[in-house]
């Protein structure tokens, strides 16, 4: 039976899939679609800052006329869908919202995009990101500001903003980005959709900027690409699509994702924490929180509630935080490192001292700070093996007022407790980055004044079907995806 492709703006990426495979729409009939909402939508939002609209309405053309012979190109047959602005796709404008990289066009896909249209899907364009993935929020000189889709005056968050504003408003079925500092789940928070952080190094990061354009890099340290959609099972898929070793690697190993742990929510150890002294939650987001918990324990979950044994906070915080400081400091110009040696002595604790300290510390240290992270996997190896997931927040506050005042450290987020420094957003996702685990962050409700609330599953190392399988039940009993109003048509 015919669908309408104004009636599928906000199912799933596989309902969508489904509904092409039998029939029910053509790809080019929701491709243009998708490009009607786009320039209805995104002059206020600007989440899809460079369109690729010949390209994708061809590429439709042919999934349709594939289909027609009996040919599935993959399980994202014709389904449009996008990437960061800081993931390069071939002969199009990849800028990762640099000035210096304005009129950056790769002569090659990232291994991600190959996989994405490997799997049959459309990609409609690029989405909005911070200067080099640099921010919360997601703004450059280049594209300017996108808004989030439930209040155009908030930040949908960064530095994936664009990517999930488009899935919220439903400008795309399944956008891939990344995450170093939350990228990924910050923003899903904020615009009420799922994302995942996977594994460390399970997703091939070549083709990425940063690092600058051609440039190979070892393994990755902290960041990782991954997918921002509208439900779990689309996690899912987009990871099994983008996953697997780098095409150099893949000669010795490839690589599967694992099942799921469980089948049934009762069946899952779950332990979780709402709320820390180090970076205390707004009340409101807290109380979302909370009934989560209330309806799990509810249905007679296994819950267990505290830090993992083992686990100091504060330790881990700051280790990840040096490394994440320390991640571009083969980029300081000789020049400059004195002075940052001079800023680095004066040990005030400030958000100014840790970038100064992370870019001039000795080797010794840096070795010290290696080891402290390996001691932090181990913890948490040894929690999952008596634990299935660990459930703690995204971020301590929801979607917040745009602001874009220089330098960021000096920032501070307006709450009804008071004012928090600006990079208190980087604790509740230090834990899962620090260590390579992987999390997924899934939408749980809406606080009193309307804003969307996530809830952060970790799950053991390699085992990302597990938190994703989670989120997928967790909304059996709290409820799915919510779309922002005003999007309907």
């Amino acid at each position: 039976m015919p669908r309408e492709p104004s009636d599928l703006a906000f199912v799933s990426a596989l309902e969508v899939a489904r509904a092409i495979e039998k029939g029910e729409v053509s790809s080019l009939e929701l491709t243009k679609h998708i490009f009607e909402r786009i320039e209805k939508y995104n002059p206020a939002l600007n989440a899809v800052i460079t369109l690729l609209k010949e390209d994708a309405l061809n590429r439709a053309r042919a999934a349709d006329d594939a289909l027609a012979k009996g040919e599935i190109w993959g399980p994202l047959h014709g389904v449009p869908c996008s990437v960061k602005d800081t993931i390069e796709i071939a002969n199009v404008l990849t800028t990762a919202g640099s000035p210096e990289l304005a009129t950056h066009i790769p002569k090659r896909h990232a291994d991600v995009v190959k996989r994405l249209l490997g799997a049959g899907a459309v990609i409609i364009g690029h989405t909005n990101s911070p200067l080099m993935a640099g921010d919360l929020q997601s703004y450059n000189e280049i594209f300017g500001t996108t808004n989030n889709p439930w209040d155009h005056k908030l930040t949908p968050g960064g530095s994936t903003g664009g990517g999930a504003a488009a899935v919220a408003a439903g400008l795309s079925y399944l956008s891939i980005g990344s995450d170093i500092g939350g990228s990924i789940r910050i923003p899903a928070h904020f615009c009420g959709i799922y994302g995942h952080k996977p594994s460390l190094n399970v997703v091939p990061m070549r083709g990425h900027i940063p690092p600058p354009p051609e440039i190979l890099i070892p393994p990755a340290d902290l960041a990782v690409i991954g997918p921002l959609a509208r439900s779990a099972a689309d996690l899912k898929i987009a990871l099994q699509i983008i996953g697997g070793p780098d095409p150099a690697d893949a000669i010795a190993y490839n690589w599967n994702l694992p099942p799921a742990r469980r089948t049934h929510l009762t069946e899952y150890k779950i332990g979780y924490i709402l709320d820390d002294k180090l970076c205390p939650l707004t009340s409101d987001v807290k109380d979302v929180l909370f009934q989560a918990i209330k309806a799990l324990h509810k249905i007679g979950a296994d819950l267990e509630e505290g830090w993992p044994s083992g686990v100091n906070p504060l330790d881990q915080y700051e280790t990840y935080r040096f490394l994440l400081s320390s991640t571009y400091a083969n980029e300081l110009r000789i020049d400059k490192i004195e002075k940052f040696r001079e800023r680095a002595a004066k040990k005030d604790g400030s958000d100014e001292w840790r970038l100064a300290w992370a870019w001039t510390a000795p080797h010794k240290y840096f070795q010290a700070i290696s080891s402290a992270r390996i001691m932090a996997r181990v913890i948490w190896q040894d929690y999952f093996r008596t634990h299935d997931v660990f459930l703690l927040p995204t971020a301590f506050i929801s979607a917040f007022p745009h602001d874009h005042s220089n330098p960021p450290e000096n920032r501070r987020l307006i709450t009804p407790e008071g004012p928090r420094l600006y990079f208190d957003l980087l604790f509740w996702i230090s834990f899962a980055t620090l260590t390579g685990l992987p999390a997924t962050t899934a939408p749980i409700g809406l606080t009193k004044d309307g804003l969307p609330v996530n809830i952060q599953i970790i799950g053991p190392y390699l085992e990302d079907a597990t938190p994703i399988d989670f989120a997928g039940k967790l909304a059996d009993i709290i409820g799915e995806f919510q779309s922002p109003k005003g999007y309907e048509i």
